[in-house]
Formats: C-alpha cells, structure tokens, sequence
C-alpha cells in the first residue's frame, strides 16, 4: 500500500471534516425541496449556487451537479444531455463537493417528485445499498477493493445494476488531490475513517434513470 494514500495535511482535524460534511447534507436538503416540476436542470444548478453562498461556503471543491431523468445516467465527468425540463412524475439527484472551515464537504442522494413505483425505489435502493455497504465496512474492516466487490454482489441481487466507474475517493482538508490516493474501489486497504467517500450509483435495468447516494464513511 502505498502510504501517502490516507496522508491528510497540517490542517487536517476530524470534527472539521463532520462540520464541512454536515453543512453539505444541509444543502443537498435544502436545494432538494427547491427543485419543482417544470424547472430546467439549469435553473436547478443555478439555484444550488445561490443557496450554497447565502450559507456561506467558503468555495466549491468540485463541480455542483443536479441531474434530471435520464442524466441521473451520467457519470461524475460526463456532461448532461441537453437541459431536461423536471416533469410532474420523475427523478433527480444532486451531488455538492463544498469547502467548510478548509475540510471538504462531499453528499449526493436521489430524489423523486411524483408516484413512480419503480423511481421511488431506485432512490430507496440506493441509499439502501449504500448503509449496507457502510455497515459491511464497519464490520468486517475490508479493502476499499472488497467492499465493491459486496456493492455488486448486493446491487444484483436488488435487481439492479451498479455502475463500477463510481468506485468512491478521498476527502481531507483542502486540497486532497495532492495526495494523488486514487479510487476507494482500488484501495487495497481497509480506509480510515472520515478519509474516504463511499459512491453508489445504480441503474434501473431496463427504462432510462438512475440513482445516486454518497457521504463519508465515518
């Protein structure tokens, strides 16, 4: 293992990092009850930056996404599909990389607006395999390569599909991409905790959505 892989800076202190992640699960909460039927993904993502600096974050650490039907598809990296309209029945995620007293804040879930069976589910779904994957962390104290490895297993098992370019990463005090510490997925140790962001992003096996959930393993 490769020791600078859970290094954290001088500034580094644990309960910053569950302060930067508990004002991030605020506006994750907060912009969640913003977003309507017939707003644009734009509106939305514009909506999220004005709600992120009336609460006074300090910076972004990564991109804000808010992603509407089937751009709950897309990947971190890749770009939505044009700028969807929320319909009356439909799903939605939102992932914040937010920067609080120098820790960076990192929470994505799914939500869902309307009566879709199959949508409610894959928004419980994913939050569901997230807690279970967590609770299998706590209990076994596995690899970062394990606990995919069970995230799979599980997601199959749900009947749904787990996409495995999502495979988590490292958080710290501002700046942890210097530490060059790569996937959670290929971490071939057990992480520590208040370290490592779990990602979970499933995909209904036959209509055209997914669901996201992540948050720090703690």
């Amino acid at each position: 293992m490769n020791i600078d892989q859970q290094r954290v800076g001088e500034k580094f202190v644990l309960d910053s990092m569950m302060y930067a992640r508990d004002r991030t699960w605020d506006v994750v909460s907060q912009l969640s009850s913003l977003v309507q039927p017939g707003m644009l993904e734009s509106e939305a993502t514009a909506e999220c930056k004005r709600l992120m600096t009336a609460l006074g974050m300090e910076r972004i650490w990564h991109p804000s996404l808010v992603r509407f039907g089937a751009n709950t598809l897309k990947t971190f990296k890749e770009r939505s599909e044009g700028d969807p309209r929320l319909a009356d029945n439909d799903i939605f995620f939102i992932d914040l990389g937010i920067v609080w007293k120098g820790h960076e804040g990192d929470a994505g879930a799914t939500f869902v607006v309307g009566d879709d069976p199959e949508m409610i589910g894959c928004a419980v779904a994913a939050q569901r395999l997230f807690d279970e994957v967590e609770a299998y962390w706590r209990k076994t104290g596995t690899t970062g390569v394990a606990l995919y490895e069970h995230a799979e297993h599980r997601a199959n098992e749900m009947g749904w599909r787990l996409n495995l370019d999502i495979k988590g990463h490292r958080v710290s005090d501002f700046p942890h991409a210097v530490y060059k510490a790569g996937k959670l997925g290929d971490f071939a140790a057990c992480p520590d905790v208040g370290l490592w962001i779990l990602e979970i992003q499933i995909a209904h096996p036959t209509r055209p959505f997914g669901a996201f959930y992540e948050d720090l393993l703690v």
